[in-house]
């Protein structure tokens, strides 16, 4: 026998005794470990040096996944420990995405107040919104055909139009008091009685009444019945981040968004062709939008009518709603506010044979109470907490912002690519700006030389800028923005209406504790809730 023989056979005899793990095995082995390595790596990818500009990265275990549970389940407590650990400028990783956060009231102009040539909205929430609204409308489209969109709209939405609106929303509340199941206590005419109503649902509904009257249309409100109730539910339901962070699942609530949205848009264009057939001079945003033309000479084509239509019933029913609902658990949680609220209502409106007159677009900036609460609750509850841009170029963050640690003559840089976000709501609840900040005190705003006062009046008063669309206060410094800033401030905020016609006719009681703020949709509203109230006096 050779040496080379004797050398080999053992071994041969070893490897042919060998049993390989089977296919399945080998599966189960690869499931387990792939991501445990990929673990490994990620965390010994964070401890390598970085480069002094980058801001500093949130520590995170899982790859892809990154921050998104903590962010997802509670954003403020997330930007406040991050704040705490990291400064104003940090990133973090979003679902493989990288985002990176600047706060407080200098971090909110750096993004806001940023050009859009190098911070735009459309490739963050085009994802989002374009299947819900529509092609050719809003982010779907170049930011200075939007910035013209805005200006047509605005033209039903000036004081004059307000004056006739007010009227009508005091009528759709009534009626909506006198029909719907849920206030048969009220509707029975009994004062001593208490009933109950869903706060989510019923705000939905008011807030979609009303808009319809008074910006949709006569024949739009006439149609928003039962029948078109699904279909709003529809298109609702995809406003999720699960729709926004990954676009075009093939999941039923997408196939259902999808068809709700042909449908809503077939049923507009409709409307538009009757028009047209038999021109009627309904002073109206649809018969507003008809008549305008873009800055080329060229008409709205229908489709795009229909689409800022379903844009503007949907951006603004959720903005008012969930303003709405905080406004009236709050008002409800407090009975010396309710009170206030009250004897304010009998003051300005009162008469002598003890009713109250109607309510006139005047009168609403003489009821001082309810602008107090108004504007405390949307200090503590903006209807979204994160605002956010998509960074074109590289961009140097401001030194007064944040600097990186021990580099004194450089700043940080936020890459191209990047997500830039702001959170006005974390500036809204700084204890080092506002006493007692996550009490609910509307009385804070009476002081007229007080933080909020100023807070507001920056909001209001700043810088005006015109975008395209008008001349606003561009408002981005103040700690005080809670529907945004910039060029892309909301249009609509008078909510005010609603809660003087809701508070003049019943009085509201809360049982159980507060409701938490429900940050699994894409507005922070409160998580579903009821409200006992009762028929203030007899009809």
């Amino acid at each position: 026998m050779s040496a080379n023989a004797t050398l080999t056979e053992p071994w041969t005899g070893t490897l042919t005794q060998l049993e390989w793990p089977s296919t399945p095995r080998l599966l189960l082995l690869a499931l387990i470990n792939i991501p445990l390595i990929s673990i490994v790596f990620n965390a010994l990818w964070q401890l390598l040096p970085r480069d002094k500009s980058s801001p500093p990265l949130v520590w995170h275990w899982i790859p892809f996944l990154g921050s998104a549970p903590a962010y997802g389940r509670d954003p403020v407590a997330f930007f406040r420990e991050c704040r705490e650990k990291y400064g104003n400028v940090f990133t973090f990783i979003l679902l493989g995405k990288r985002v990176t956060v600047t706060l407080g009231p200098q971090g909110n102009d750096f993004v806001l107040g940023g050009k859009h040539t190098q911070l735009a909205a459309e490739p963050v929430y085009s994802p989002l919104t374009t299947p819900i609204f529509g092609k050719d409308v809003v982010y779907d489209c170049p930011n200075e055909k939007l910035m013209e969109q805005k200006k047509f709209v605005k033209v039903s939405l000036t004081i004059d139009k307000f004056r006739a609106y007010v009227g009508m929303i005091e009528d759709e509340v009534k009626d909506y008091l006198n029909s719907d199941s849920e206030f048969r206590v009220y509707q029975q005419d009994d004062i001593n009685e208490w009933g109950v109503f869903p706060v989510l649902k019923t705000f939905a509904e008011i807030t979609i009444l009303t808009a319809s009257r008074t910006l949709q249309g006569r024949e739009i409100r006439e149609s928003l019945t039962k029948d078109y109730a699904q279909v709003y539910s529809d298109l609702d339901h995809g406003f999720t981040p699960l729709h926004w962070m990954i676009p075009g699942l093939p999941l039923p609530s997408y196939r259902r968004r999808d068809a709700a949205h042909a449908k809503m848009s077939s049923f507009y264009q409709s409307i538009l062709r009757k028009r047209r057939e038999s021109p009627s001079q309904e002073d109206d945003v649809m018969g507003s939008l008809m008549k305008q033309r873009y800055r080329d000479g060229t008409t709205i084509p229908d489709h795009e009518i229909a689409h800022i239509l379903i844009a503007l019933l949907m951006a603004g029913q959720h903005t008012s709603s969930s303003s709405l609902a905080w406004t009236i658990l709050h008002i409800a949680d407090r009975p010396d506010i309710q009170e206030a609220l009250y004897k304010e209502q009998l003051q300005v409106f009162g008469t002598p044979d003890g009713g109250m007159r109607d309510v006139m677009y005047d009168d609403i900036r003489e009821l001082k109470v309810l602008d107090a609460v108004v504007r405390e609750t949307l200090r503590l509850h903006p209807p979204i907490h994160s605002i956010m841009r998509m960074a074109n170029v590289d961009i140097p963050v401001p030194a007064t912002l944040g600097t990186p640690a021990g580099a004194e003559d450089s700043v940080f840089v936020v890459p191209k690519g990047d997500i830039v976000l702001a959170s006005p709501l974390i500036s809204q609840v700084d204890p080092v700006v506002w006493d007692k900040c996550e009490t609910w005190e509307p009385i804070r705003w009476y002081d007229e030389k007080g933080v909020a006062a100023k807070a507001h009046k920056e909001y209001n008063e700043g810088e005006k800028v015109d975008f395209g669309f008008g001349l606003v206060s561009k408002g981005t410094i103040s700690p005080y923005l809670p529907f945004g800033a910039g060029r892309h401030r909301c249009i609509g905020e008078q909510i005010s209406t609603i809660i003087s016609a809701l508070v003049r006719r019943m009085e509201f009681r809360l049982e159980g504790g507060f409701p938490a703020p429900d940050y699994s949709s894409m507005m922070v509203q409160p998580v579903p809730s009821q409200i006992h109230y009762r028929r203030r006096k007899y009809e």
